[in-house]
């Protein structure tokens, strides 16, 4: 069953009604193949017409949505084999951070990302996304070892932001973040990155400074949530639906402005109404960026990256 957002109530209305008819038919012998598939044709049409004109507020929503494919699923889906890779060699393991080698169409990588979890056993588990510092410290590790091994990096960003907590900036969380956004600028081999969902701040810059910044149609990028904006602008959260207008935080918006490279398409309704479509689009996607910077040399791969960001603003 699909979870529907507020302003998809038309659409949940419109399939309660089909779920209803087609109960009805069970029950009574009924044959109503043709009202149904009347029914469904309009619900897919308003269901399309909704996310073509989505505003940045609910396009956050979107991004949220707890049934979004996230990087177990990316796994998954998208990779032959995955061999898992834990720890900072420092202090602990964060599970809000994963990576380990991978293998996409016969293709060797390493694959680094957020994990926020599908229920409240896991997102508790992942902390839900939010990387401690140790987590940062294992992306750096993971990045030096693709390095050294001359594979590809490939991120998936999913977080609402570094755990910002106590704990955290104990253990050196703005150091670790600077740290491993400075890894991401020095690799001497291609990184492509994803934003999957939510692109929050430090957090997901840290993993995102990469050659091709791909993003879903679908996510959201931003350096605070809209919440935390219009707590800091208007004093309420209230006003989060007036920040996320403001801070031009889509997919369409931050293409224009030069921060993102790409948009991958989202099947109709979203990639949580079809996880391994999405998926599919984000692989082809990714493999043709990698195929793309294949051949570039590792300073000609820094200098690429180093021009990117710095030109972003100017």
């Amino acid at each position: 069953m699909i979870s529907y957002l507020d302003f998809e109530k038309p659409v949940a209305a419109l399939q309660a009604r089909i779920d209803e008819l087609r109960e009805t038919a069970d029950n009574d012998s009924i044959d109503i193949d043709a009202e149904v598939e009347k029914l469904q044709q309009r619900s897919t049409a308003m269901l399309a017409d909704l996310y073509a004109r989505l505003t940045p507020w609910q396009k956050t929503q979107v991004a949220r949505h707890a049934e979004r494919p996230h990087f177990r699923d990316f796994v998954d889906n998208m990779c032959s084999d995955f061999m898992p890779l834990a720890g900072d060699r420092a202090f602990a393991d964060d599970q809000a951070i994963q990576g380990g080698f991978a293998t996409i169409d016969g293709r060797k990588v390493m694959l680094i990302g957020h994990e926020k979890g599908h229920d409240t056993a896991t997102r508790v588990k992942h902390n839900f996304g939010m990387g401690m510092p140790e987590g940062y410290r294992k992306a750096i590790r993971l990045m030096e070892l693709a390095d050294r091994f001359g594979l590809p990096v490939i991120t998936l960003v999913d977080t609402s932001g570094a755990f910002p907590g106590v704990q955290a900036e104990e253990r050196g969380q703005a150091e670790a973040i600077a740290r491993a956004t400075e890894a991401c600028l020095a690799l001497g081999v291609p990184l492509v990155a994803a934003v999957v969902g939510e692109g929050g701040s430090g957090g997901a810059v840290a993993l995102a400074s990469a050659n091709r910044v791909l993003m879903f149609e679908h996510a959201i990028y931003s350096v605070i949530s809209p919440e935390g904006c219009a707590s800091i602008l208007w004093r309420t959260a209230d006003k989060a639906a007036d920040a996320a207008q403001a801070m031009q935080v889509t997919a369409q918006q931050l293409a224009t402005l030069g921060v993102i490279d790409r948009i991958v398409p989202e099947p109709v309704g979203g990639a949580h109404r079809s996880p391994e479509a999405a998926i599919e689009g984000l692989k082809s996607a990714i493999l043709e960026e990698l195929a793309a910077l294949d051949g570039q040399n590792p300073v000609a791969l820094r200098e690429q990256r180093a021009q990117k960001f710095l030109a972003m603003g100017a």
